[in-house]
C-alpha cells in the first residue's frame, strides 16, 4: 500500500516538473497587453512598443487627408489584447505624402459623372465655370492649377481640378459689327456677349495683332439680302486684320466691301 502511494507521489511529481518545464520554455507566465496605438503618430507608436517590450511592423500604409500624417489607422494585434511577450505589432498607417494617380478623362461628361468619376480617383472637383456652349451641364475642360491637363497625368491624390462645364445656348441676337475696331475692342466686346474668337487672318505688315484693325468678318452684320443676321452665345466670328482702319459704314449697315484706307488727320473713328 505504501509503495502504490509513493508511486503515485512519484508520478504527480514528475508530471509538475514537466508542467513548470513548458511554462519556462514557452513563457506561459510572461503575458503582455498590447498598448493602445491608435490615432498615434509613428514616432510616438514606436516608443510606446519599445518601453513595452514589443517589436514593431509597419505592414501597409492609406492616404486620407483628414488624417494626421503617420498616423496609426490599424494595429495587429488589437489594443488591450494579452499577448506574450516580444510578440511584434503589425501596424497600418496614414501616408505622409498623397500617392500618384491617373487623370482620368471626364471631358464631356455631365458634371455630376465627372465629380463621381473624380471622387473614385481620390481627385476633388474645384471651380466649375461656366461658358456658353450648347453641351448644356457638359465637361468641356479639365484644369489643373489653371492649366489644362490631359488625361493620364499623375497628380497627386487629394488634388483639386476644376472644370469648365457648358451652359448650354442663350437667346440669339444681331451679329454685332466689329468693322472698324481694334482687336483688343472687338475681343473685349465678344468676350462680353458671350462669343468666341474663330479665325484670325493678318494681312502684311502687322506687329502689333491688338492695335490692328477688323476689315471683315464672317459672319457679317447682315446678309447679301440686306437682312440682320442673328448669333448665340457660344458660337463664333472670323475676323480678318489689317494695319489700316477701314471705311465703316456711318449707317451701319455693313461693311463697304472690303475697301481699306489709311488713317489721315480729320478721320472720323
Amino acid at each position: 500500500m505504501d509503495k502504490h502511494t509513493g508511486g503515485d507521489c512519484s508520478g504527480a511529481g514528475g508530471f509538475s516538473i514537466v508542467i513548470l518545464s513548458l511554462g519556462w520554455l514557452t513563457h506561459h507566465n510572461d503575458a503582455k497587453t498590447v498598448p493602445p496605438l491608435l490615432g498615434k503618430t509613428l514616432a510616438q507608436a514606436e516608443k510606446i512598443l519599445a518601453d513595452a517590450g514589443f517589436e514593431l511592423v509597419v505592414q501597409d500604409s492609406i492616404f486620407n487627408d483628414t488624417l494626421k500624417p503617420l498616423q496609426i489607422v490599424r494595429q495587429v494585434p488589437d489594443e488591450y489584447e494579452v499577448v506574450k511577450s516580444n510578440r511584434t505589432v503589425y501596424l497600418t498607417i496614414n501616408r505622409a505624402e498623397p500617392p500618384l494617380v491617373e487623370m482620368p478623362n471626364i471631358v464631356g461628361y455631365s458634371l455630376r459623372s465627372a465629380e463621381f468619376t473624380l471622387n473614385n480617383m481620390g481627385l476633388k472637383l474645384g471651380d466649375t465655370t461656366f461658358k456658353p456652349d450648347f453641351a448644356k451641364n457638359t465637361v468641356l475642360q479639365q484644369l489643373y492649377n489653371g492649366v489644362a491637363i490631359q488625361p493620364g497625368a499623375k497628380i497627386r491624390q487629394g488634388s483639386r481640378v476644376d472644370l469648365v462645364i457648358g451652359s448650354g445656348l442663350g437667346a440669339s441676337f444681331l451679329v454685332p459689327n466689329l468693322v472698324g475696331l481694334t482687336y483688343a475692342d472687338a475681343k473685349a466686346l465678344l468676350d462680353g456677349k458671350g462669343i468666341g474668337v474663330g479665325s484670325v487672318i493678318t494681312s502684311g505688315g502687322i506687329t502689333d495683332t491688338a492695335a490692328a484693325f477688323i476689315y471683315r468678318q464672317n459672319p457679317e452684320r447682315f446678309d447679301v439680302d440686306g437682312n440682320a443676321q442673328s448669333i448665340r452665345p457660344g458660337q463664333i466670328v472670323d475676323i480678318w486684320l489689317s494695319v489700316e482702319r477701314p471705311v465703316v459704314d456711318s449707317t451701319g449697315g455693313g461693311n463697304k466691301g472690303d475697301s481699306l484706307q489709311k488713317d489721315t488727320p480729320g478721320t472720323p473713328e
